[in-house]
């Protein structure tokens, strides 16, 4: 069999969803080559194409015709690489347990990166951290007037963009509430089994460990809460950050019927925000209505509308859909009560 060239990924430090992707292929024993800097004016350097829209991290997969194509969007290439890469998956072959995975990460990806942007820039020390740093991680011999200036125009710029996350004065206690449960929710799980759905990681695990690796290694304020909160927590993002000594089992996964109580914990929380924003993002999406107004949390939450996260319920329905009967049923009684039963469109 040909052993499958190795990967190169364009992406930063300060990126939660770069260091999602380098910890899945630490533990996943893919070898890649990663490119620190922007993604934009790496591919103009190498005189490529670039997606639309283009984030971090930027993977380089050649096409049918051999040639460099640069894709983004971490969940798919998640998939992509599964089928290149046999062995140590992060996809529970149980469908049922598959889904929970699946959901897992979504909340990940879209949620709790409404933590990581919140406290990055809406307390003033965090912005004045992230302004530094963050161009600091593209250029670390940046020079100190080109920082001055680089700092400035991209603080300006991200602390004007928190509305686009529904960060405000209104939604900060609920953004700060939540942050809180989750990582309670987190302490009380980690206590019974070292990743969320067994002994070795799925997808999910390595979503909300790319967000939390901001939240407790980068931005002050939530790395304060996260250690008092959750020592769990801080230590887990520390041992995620490389799985690759792991010899993982199927029996590693913990059967759906078998789940310790803090797993619905943490799915009470995603059915308690995320659930609600999902919904109310749809129907403005099917509206054609630029922002969208809901009641999260018992306060008034108003943001842009995404299509993006449109697509994301789709396809949460569709990977439910997909399920067969009796694994539809145990996926429901998992997910009683929690809140994200209202997410799904029965068959």
């Amino acid at each position: 069999m040909t052993t499958p060239e190795r990967l190169t990924l364009i992406g930063g430090t300060g990126s939660p969803y770069t260091r999602k992707m380098v910890a899945l292929l630490r533990y996943r024993r893919i070898p890649y080559n990663i490119i620190w800097g922007d993604p934009a004016a790496t591919l103009d350097a190498m005189e490529l194409e670039k997606p639309k829209p283009i984030f971090h991290p930027t993977f380089l997969f050649r096409d049918s015709a051999g040639a460099m194509q640069p894709v983004c969007d971490s969940s798919p290439i998640i998939r992509r690489l599964e089928s290149a890469y046999p062995g140590r998956s992060v996809l529970p072959s149980d469908p049922a347990l598959a889904f929970i995975d699946y959901l897992i990460e979504d909340f990940g990806d879209e949620w709790c990166t409404k933590y990581m942007f919140h406290y990055r820039w809406y307390p003033t020390e965090d912005a004045d951290n992230a302004g530094t740093l963050l161009p600091l991680g593209m250029d670390v011999s940046l020079p100190s007037d080109l920082l001055r200036q680089f700092k400035e125009i991209f603080t300006q710029r991200q602390v004007g963009r928190l509305y686009v996350v529904g960060s405000n004065d209104t939604t900060a206690p609920v953004i700060d509430a939540s942050f809180r449960r989750f990582l309670a929710a987190m302490e009380a799980h980690l206590a019974t089994q070292p990743c969320m759905l067994g002994k070795r990681p799925g997808a999910g695990d390595f979503a909300l460990h790319g967000q939390l690796t901001q939240l407790v290694g980068f931005d002050p304020t939530p790395r304060a809460i996260a250690h008092a909160v959750s020592p769990r927590t801080v230590a887990w993002v520390d041992r995620m950050e490389d799985q690759c000594g792991l010899e993982p089992q199927e029996s590693d996964w913990t059967p759906l019927e078998d789940m310790p109580h803090s797993l619905k914990d943490l799915l009470s929380e995603i059915g308690r925000v995320y659930v609600p924003a999902l919904l109310a993002n749809a129907n403005a999406v099917e509206a054609g209505e630029k922002t969208w107004e809901s009641t999260i949390d018992g306060a008034k939450w108003t943001q842009q509308t995404f299509p993006y996260q449109a697509k994301c319920l789709k396809w949460i329905n569709e990977q439910y859909r997909a399920l067969t009967g009796s694994d539809r049923a145990r996926v429901d009684a998992v997910l009683a009560g929690t809140g994200c039963e209202a997410a799904l469109a029965k068959p």
